[in-house]
């Protein structure tokens, strides 16, 4: 079977000691490859007490997926004074180079999914990278134009029309066009996942979706008509619903996603859930593409106390996207 890649994320993060934990783990049954360096990777495997052994290989198919083995895609050069917990631009443009590798070698189809381990934003722009995070990279690489992120536990998915902007600019984001735009992404998705007939659900913007245009319009004169647009491709997408209710709906069983307007309304519901549950997804692009739902830890970097759950359950969606498994919620 063609392997999932993990790329280990920022080496002075927690990413490479999870992303041994999570390769360790007996729950995992998906074969993989790590994209990083040997060195950090074998500092990480100390303090995490996982006792793999590390075998660089140079290409995908010289993989071997041995019980209690790690093939590692090299990309080494790494200085061994590199300290746990800090900031540094030497990390930064390494964890660059692991994603740009894995992003080639998703494109060419020798590894079906991308797993990445976090980044650090700040390490990236010391090291002169001209990207934000790890969705802009995905993107621009990968040459995707409509992409969007979703996030996701066990019991809820939840995919966002505006991101990582103040919520006054957000609303005057939120159009007609860009919302029908990701409820196409998220329907495309689903299916991709093995769901033939996806329910999505569009939560309001305004309290109550609204109350047919007394606390505003823009539920009415925006987003309803985008829902239309959906439908009448046969596209099973209904509200806007009132946003204090939906997520609880959804978790419930009703829907298969909810499609938040902003940022907190999106991921407050699934942050609740619990951190560690969740997974990041990058919908739109050429290949599969899931994360953890947390940042570098460098506070805790080094101690061997990291918990690799989020990693372990981004490997699993990761898996049922690129294989078409059905999966609750």
């Amino acid at each position: 079977m063609t392997p999932i890649a993990i790329t280990m994320g920022d080496p002075c993060g927690i990413g490479p000691e999870i992303t041994l934990k999570a390769c360790a783990d007996p729950r995992r049954t998906v074969p993989v490859v790590v994209i990083g360096d040997v060195g950090v990777l074998a500092r990480a495997d100390r303090v995490a007490g996982t006792h793999l052994t590390l075998r660089p290989v140079a290409s995908v198919d010289q993989a071997a997926f041995a019980p209690g083995t790690v093939d590692v895609l090299t990309e080494d050069g790494l200085p061994a004074d590199l300290r746990w917990g800090t900031l540094d631009a030497r990390a930064g443009a390494a964890s660059f180079q692991y994603v740009r590798r894995g992003i080639q070698l998703a494109l060419a189809g020798e590894v079906r999914a991308l797993v990445t381990a976090p980044i650090n934003k700040e390490a990236l722009r010391m090291s002169g990278v001209p990207y934000p995070g790890h969705t802009e990279i995905l993107a621009d690489l990968s040459g995707t134009k409509d992409y969007a992120m979703m996030m996701a536990t066990d019991e809820l998915r939840t995919v966002l029309v505006t991101v990582h902007q103040s919520l006054r600019t957000a609303i005057d984001a939120i159009t007609t066009a860009r919302e029908l735009d990701i409820i196409r992404l998220t329907h495309r998705t689903l299916q991709r996942g093995g769901l033939p007939a996806p329910r999505i659900a569009v939560a309001g913007l305004n309290p109550h979706a609204g109350e047919n245009g007394l606390f505003g319009r823009e539920d009415l004169d925006i987003i309803t008509p985008a829902i239309e647009a959906a439908q009448s491709e046969g596209i099973q997408a209904s509200g806007p619903w009132p946003a204090d209710t939906v997520f609880m709906r959804a978790r419930a069983g009703a829907f298969d996603a909810v499609v938040a307007q902003y940022h907190d309304q999106g991921l407050i519901p699934v942050k609740y859930l619990g951190i560690e549950h969740g997974v990041n997804i990058t919908i739109g692009l050429p290949f599969v593409r899931t994360s953890v739902d947390h940042g570098t830890a460098f506070d805790i970097a080094g101690l061997g106390t990291a918990d690799h759950t989020s990693l372990l359950t981004a490997l699993t969606h990761a898996d049922r996207l690129s294989s078409g498994t059905p999966a609750r919620p």
